[in-house]
C-alpha cells in the first residue's frame, strides 16, 4: 500500500512539473516582441513615407534652419519630420523616438517660433502630419522598417498621350483612409448653440470685477476727461494711465499652449496668455445669446468693396468713457459707409484691454443699420492696451468659416489704438500677415517726445502693417478729428487690388515655363518635362487675379505656347500643357530667355511676382548670361532645372542668386518629379522674406 501511495505521488509530482514545464514554454512563445523602431535621418520629409502611421527614432542635431518645417503643430507634409517634433515639444536637439500620423491636407499652414525652431506658413498643402510621444497605441502594428516612396514611375494612358503618374501619394489601405478621415484638427471657436450653458456666476463675476475695477479707480476717467478739453494736460495724464506694466506682460505674445494626447486635443489650442480658459470662454459676448430682437433684412451691400472686415477697438481705462464713446461713433460712420450686406463687406468687432473677446462676427450683422445699433450697446472693457494679444486672438480665433469667413474675400483687421500699446506686436502681427490678414493701424494722438520712453515697441505700425509705404496706417492728431478719416480708410480697406497681404506665393505669380523641345530630349522624356510642368502648375492657386500661367518651347527657334492671359482656370491650363507637341531641333537656350522675356514677362501684371522656370538638357549654342542677367535686372525671379548633359555653370548663370536655392540637376528625366516640392517649397520660401517696403 505503501508502494503504491509513492508510485502516486511521484506520479502527480512529475505531472505537475511537466505541466509547468510546458506552462513556462507557452509563456516564451506568446511573449509579445519587441518592437523595433527604425530610424529615420534629419532630412527625410513625411511625405517621402509611404507609411500612415509609425514610430521613428530622430538622431541628434536636427535642430537647424536646413531642416525646414511649415505649419504648427499639424504640419505640412514636406516638413522635416525630427524637427517638426522639436518644434512640437515632443523631443529636442538630442533626438528621441517619435509617433508620426498622417492626416488630411490643410487649407493653411501658420508658422510659429517654438523650441527654438521657426516654423514656415504655407497657404495650403495636400497632406499633412502630427507628432507625438514614441508610444504605441494600443491595437496598433507598427512597421520595423519604413517604406519610402519609389523613385521609379508607371505609366497611366491619359486620353491619346502616355502620361508619366509617380508615386508620391499613400496607398489607400484600411490604415490609411482611417488616417486620412480623422476630423481635421484646427482651432476653432466653440459653438454657443452646441456648448452647455454655464449659471449665469461667470456673468456676475466679469460685472462685479469690472464694476470694482471702476471703484478702485477713482479718479480716472475724470482724469481723462478733464485732459479731454484740452491739450495742456493730455501729456502729463497719459503717463499715470500706461503704468510700467513690464512684469505684468507675459512674453512671447506668440506662444502656444498644445494638449498632449491624440489628434482631437489639439482642436483646443489657447493662447498661453490667457490663464483660466474653459469652455465656455467662446470668444462670443453673451450679449447676443440674450434677448434677441428682431433683425433688418439682409442686405446685398456695396458689390465693390466684398471684404471680410474686424475692427479691433481700444476698451482700455486709459481710452475714457468720451473718448470711448467717439470710437463707438466712428466705428458706426465707418459701417454706415461701407454699405454692409451679403454681397459685400461683412464686419465684425473685437473688443481688448488685458486681453480680446469678440463682440460680433462676421455673419452677425448683415446691414448697416443693425450693426450700427449695436456697437452703440457695447459696454467698456477696461484693462491695459495688448494690442499683440488682440492680434493673436484675432489671427486664431476671428476669420474661421464657422464665424462667417467667406475664403474668396480678403481678410482685413483695423486696429484703434489710443496713444500706444502695452504689450509687443511685432510677432503677433508677422504671424497675422503670414496667415494672409491685411492690418491696418488707426493710431489717435501718437506720443508726444517725453511719453516715448515709456513705449515699450517703438515703431510699432511700421512692425505691425503689410507694408511701410504708410497706405496701411493713418495718424489722427485728436479724437475730434477721427470723423475725417472715415471716407480715407473706407476707400483704403475696399482697394482689394493694393491689400498686398491677401497675396499668398500660390495665388500672386506670373510663372514662366521655359521648356527645351530640342532632339536630345526625345518624344517620350518631352512628355515626362510636361508632366513635370503639370504638376508644378497644379499646385497653384489660378485664375485671372490669382496666378496665372504662361510656356515657352524652344529650339533653334523659340514658340509661345500660350500666354498669361490666355487661360483663367487651373483645368484649361493643365490641359493646355497636355496638348503640347514636341519641336525638335537645336538648344539655344539665350534666344529662348530673352524671347520669354519680351513674349510673357513684358505683359505680366505690376502687382505679380514674374517667374520663370527653364528645363533643358544640355549645353546651349549660344550665350545665356547675358540674357539670363537682362531678365534679372527686369525682376525676373529665374529658376533652372538641369537634366542628363546640362552644364552646371550655365544653370547657375540662368538662375537668380543665390544659385543654390534657384538651380536644381537631375541625371535622368525619371527624376524630374522629385524637385516638385523643392521647387514650391523655396518658391514660398522667398515670397515669405521679400521686404515690406
Amino acid at each position: 500500500l505503501l508502494t503504491m501511495k509513492a508510485i502516486v505521488i511521484a506520479t502527480f509530482f512529475g505531472v505537475f512539473l511537466i505541466c509547468t514545464y510546458a506552462a513556462k514554454e507557452v509563456t516564451k512563445k506568446t511573449k509579445k516582441a519587441k518592437l523595433y523602431v527604425p530610424q529615420i535621418d534629419c532630412d527625410v520629409k513625411a511625405g517621402k513615407i509611404i507609411n500612415p502611421e509609425f514610430i521613428a527614432k530622430c538622431p541628434p542635431g536636427c535642430q537647424d534652419v536646413k531642416y525646414r518645417v511649415y505649419g504648427t503643430d499639424i504640419y505640412a507634409s514636406f516638413s522635416s519630420v525630427c524637427n517638426a517634433a522639436i518644434h512640437s515639444g515632443i523631443i529636442d536637439n538630442a533626438g528621441g523616438k517619435i509617433l508620426v500620423q498622417k492626416v488630411a491636407g490643410h487649407s493653411g499652414y501658420r508658422g510659429t517660433f517654438s523650441n527654438g525652431v521657426r516654423s514656415l506658413s504655407l497657404p495650403r498643402w495636400r497632406e499633412s502630419f502630427i507628432v507625438s510621444e514614441g508610444k504605441p497605441r494600443k491595437g496598433v502594428t507598427y512597421p520595423s522598417t519604413l517604406e519610402y516612396s519609389s523613385s521609379k514611375s508607371t505609366a497611366v494612358k491619359l486620353g491619346d498621350a502616355v502620361r508619366k503618374e509617380y508615386q508620391m501619394s499613400l496607398v489607400l489601405t484600411p490604415a490609411t483612409q482611417m488616417a486620412t478621415t480623422t476630423p481635421t484638427p484646427t482651432t476653432t471657436t466653440t459653438d454657443p448653440s452646441t456648448t452647455p450653458k454655464p449659471t449665469t456666476t461667470p456673468t456676475t463675476t466679469r460685472t462685479t470685477t469690472v464694476a470694482a475695477a471702476a471703484k478702485t479707480r477713482p479718479g480716472l476717467h475724470r482724469v481723462r476727461d478733464i485732459a479731454f478739453r484740452g491739450t495742456s494736460t493730455s501729456t502729463s495724464n497719459r503717463n499715470i494711465l500706461r503704468p510700467n506694466t513690464g512684469i505684468q506682460r507675459q512674453e512671447p505674445v506668440a506662444a502656444f499652449w498644445r494638449a498632449a494626447g491624440s489628434p482631437a486635443h489639439l482642436a483646443m489650442e489657447t493662447d498661453s496668455w490667457k490663464p483660466g480658459l474653459s469652455l465656455f470662454d467662446t470668444g462670443f459676448s453673451s450679449k447676443e445669446e440674450l434677448n434677441p430682437k428682431p433683425l433688418e433684412p439682409t442686405s446685398q451691400g456695396n458689390p465693390n468693396c466684398k471684404v471680410d472686415l474686424s475692427f479691433l477697438m481700444d476698451g482700455s481705462w486709459s481710452i475714457g468713457k468720451r473718448r470711448f464713446h467717439l470710437q463707438k461713433q466712428f466705428l458706426g460712420n465707418v459701417a454706415q459707409a461701407l454699405g454692409i450686406g451679403s454681397s459685400g463687406p461683412l464686419m465684425g468687432i473685437v473688443q481688448y484691454g488685458d486681453d480680446a473677446s469678440t463682440e460680433f462676427n462676421l455673419k452677425t450683422y448683415t446691414n448697416s443699420k443693425d450693426l450700427r445699433n449695436a456697437i452703440e450697446k457695447i459696454p467698456q472693457k477696461g484693462g491695459l492696451s495688448n494690442v499683440g494679444k488682440a492680434l493673436s486672438f484675432v489671427n486664431k480665433n476671428f476669420f474661421l468659416d464657422a464665424n462667417g469667413n467667406r475664403g474668396g474675400a480678403p481678410n482685413v483687421v483695423v486696429v484703434m489704438v489710443d496713444g500706444w500699446p502695452t504689450d509687443r506686436v511685432e510677432e503677433a502681427s508677422r504671424l497675422a500677415r503670414e496667415s494672409g490678414i491685411n492690418i491696418f493701424f488707426v493710431t489717435i494722438e501718437a506720443a508726444a517726445e517725453s511719453e516715448k520712453q515709456s513705449i515699450i515697441e517703438p515703431n510699432f505700425v511700421d512692425k505691425a502693417v503689410c507694408r511701410t509705404n504708410g497706405f496701411y496706417s493713418i495718424n489722427v492728431p485728436s479724437w475730434f478729428s477721427l470723423r475725417k478719416v472715415v471716407q480715407p480708410l473706407v476707400k483704403r480697406v475696399c482697394d482689394t487690388d493694393r491689400l498686398a497681404c491677401s497675396k499668398t506665393c500660390l495665388n500672386s505669380a506670373d510663372i514662366g515655363f521655359v521648356i527645351d523641345g530640342s532632339s536630345s530630349v526625345g518624344t517620350s522624356n518631352f512628355r515626362t518635362v510636361l508632366q513635370f510642368v503639370a504638376n508644378i502648375s497644379k499646385e497653384f492657386e489660378i485664375s485671372d487675379t490669382d496666378t496665372r500661367i504662361g510656356a515657352v518651347q524652344y529650339t533653334y527657334e523659340q514658340r509661345l505656347e500660350f500666354s498669361f492671359d490666355k487661360y483663367s482656370t487651373k483645368q484649361d491650363v493643365l490641359n493646355a500643357i497636355k496638348r503640347i507637341s514636341y519641336w525638335s531641333g537645336g538648344t539655344s537656350t539665350g534666344a529662348a530667355i530673352s524671347y520669354a522675356s519680351e513674349q510673357l514677362f513684358s505683359k505680366s501684371k505690376p502687382n505679380k511676382r514674374k517667374i520663370m522656370i527653364l528645363i533643358t538638357d544640355g549645353r546651349s549654342y549660344d550665350d545665356v548670361s547675358v540674357p539670363a542677367m537682362a531678365a534679372h535686372q527686369n525682376g525676373v525671379i529665374a529658376y533652372s532645372v538641369g537634366v542628363a548633359w546640362a552644364a552646371q555653370d550655365e544653370l547657375e548663370a540662368i538662375a537668380t542668386d543665390p544659385d543654390k536655392e534657384h538651380s536644381f540637376f537631375v541625371d535622368e528625366f525619371d527624376n524630374l518629379y522629385r524637385f516638385v516640392n523643392q521647387l514650391i517649397q523655396n518658391i514660398c520660401t522667398e515670397f515669405n522674406s521679400q521686404p515690406r517696403n
